[in-house]
């Protein structure tokens, strides 16, 4: 079967879940929503089959928006778990907004009970349906024979992330480029794909050449040039192609966009979080009667120093020999802050530094001086991170975790940098949600000692 015709196969698996969930939507909306907006004189008539089509269109629109924010199609690629609980979170903030809609068009406060009892039978279809397309992938989708061609030990690293989906990766030799090119390009014709790792430029070349020649796959672990050159715009200097990076900060148009935004959001979400922030400052104090919050000095834009507020989820004078990076079971943090930093609620003071100024919504992760300072003389380019404001959420938390190594920490901002736009944005906040319960994004934060 060719791979084209298994792609139409796996589409139209997913065509059939929208169809699913917006036929159940559907039959709740005629049968619940539409009849009492009908029997509502004041409000309207009955809206007629063009205006069930708008709401039916509106529906769709937003269940494909949110599935793509959140992945929710990633069959071979994410586990099941993690499949069905995008799918989850698609439907519940699909069917949120669509309530809203109906509050509108009735102008009342309907019931959600209805549209609650669509959505669990939503993600009862999504569960299903979610093991029949794994199956269904793992047969028209074999795991990829593969050759990994690298130059350094951080390979080990990407092969070992691969093992962890041995349905669809499937990693049979390495070869090291001290090698030669001939074994390597032996490599390259023997496997279904190949993996490039840290490998020199005209290597790189001949290996991607050879690969787009046999129509193989080919994945490559960036470097910092390469995350530059992909952020850059295309131009043509008469018949010759350019690709230009500008290399520039933010527009102004943009800041002052970004600025606006953050100060709404930061407010509205402080008003919203001000009940769970109280509660949450009396267990800490009424823990071990220490401060309730706690500063660090952290970096920002252009190496600016600030602090920053957390709630205190250490014990008071947990860096007395001075900054030691906390560990995973840390024996520092308290019962209360084991609880506060799973969900991620020792953050929320971050809000007023974002109202104050020093850091955004979205960015990357604002780091301790001492331990940006060590990164850097290990990597000079760490500093490249420092091109915008730190962030509540950025990039790299919500693709990494607490424990992704630097190098990957900076490869995964700049991607941000890059290709910085506010609909980006939006999705790394829609994409934060997901992550608030997995304990895997919170696992042995081993880079910073928070307290």
């Amino acid at each position: 079967m060719k791979h084209n015709t298994r792609k139409l196969i796996m589409h139209s698996m997913y065509l059939l879940l929208t169809a699913l969930y917006s036929g159940i939507y559907m039959f709740v909306w005629e049968k619940y929503y539409n009849k009492v907006l009908a029997s509502d004189r004041i409000t309207t008539d009955h809206i007629g089959w063009k205006g069930n089509l708008l709401i039916l269109f509106v529906y769709l629109v937003l269940i494909l928006l949110f599935s793509r924010t959140y992945n929710s199609f990633r069959i071979g690629s994410q586990s099941k778990a993690s499949v069905i609980y995008s799918q989850g979170l698609s439907v519940l903030f699909t069917n949120g907004v669509t309530y809203i809609q109906i509050a509108l068009l009735q102008r009342s406060v309907p019931t959600p009970v209805p549209l609650l009892c669509a959505a669990g039978v939503q993600i009862i279809c999504a569960v299903i349906w979610t093991f029949a397309a794994n199956a269904l992938h793992e047969k028209l989708f074999p795991a990829r024979r593969m050759a990994m061609i690298y130059g350094s030990r951080q390979a080990v690293s990407v092969v070992k992330k691969m093992a962890r989906h041995d349905d669809r990766f499937l990693v049979c030799k390495a070869v090291n480029v001290s090698e030669g090119t001939d074994a390597v390009l032996e490599a390259v014709r023997e496997y279904d794909a190949v993996i490039i790792c840290d490998v020199p430029g005209q290597m790189k070349n001949d290996i991607i050449k050879a690969c787009y020649d046999s129509h193989k796959r080919v994945y490559i672990v960036p470097k910092i040039t390469d995350i530059i050159i992909r952020g850059g715009e295309e131009m043509h200097l008469l018949d010759t192609p350019l690709v230009v990076c500008k290399n520039d900060d933010l527009p102004l148009e943009a800041l002052f966009v970004k600025r606006i935004c953050d100060v709404l959001m930061s407010a509205v979400a402080l008003v919203i979080a001000s009940p769970f922030m109280l509660i949450t400052a009396v267990c800490v104090k009424a823990y071990d009667k220490g401060p309730v919050f706690y500063t660090q000095e952290r970096l920002t834009k252009d190496g600016r120093v600030f602090r920053l507020y957390k709630f205190r989820s250490m014990i008071v004078d947990a860096e007395q020999s001075g900054a030691t990076l906390a560990a995973e079971n840390d024996s520092r943090i308290t019962p209360v802050g084991r609880v506060i930093r799973r969900l991620r609620i020792d953050e929320l003071p971050q809000l007023i530094n974002i109202i104050k100024g020093d850091m955004s919504i979205v960015g990357p992760r604002p780091e301790r001086p001492e331990l940006a300072e060590k990164n850097e003389k290990i990597m000079p380019e760490f500093s490249y991170r420092l091109r915008v404001k730190a962030g509540l959420t950025g990039y790299a938390q919500v693709m990494g975790k607490y424990n992704t190594t630097p190098y990957d920490k900076l490869r995964l901002d700049l991607i941000y940098i890059e290709n910085y736009s506010l609909l980006l944005d939006l999705k790394l906040i829609l994409m934060t949600v997901k992550i608030l319960f997995i304990p895997e994004s919170t696992e042995g934060v081993k880079e910073e000692p928070d307290q």
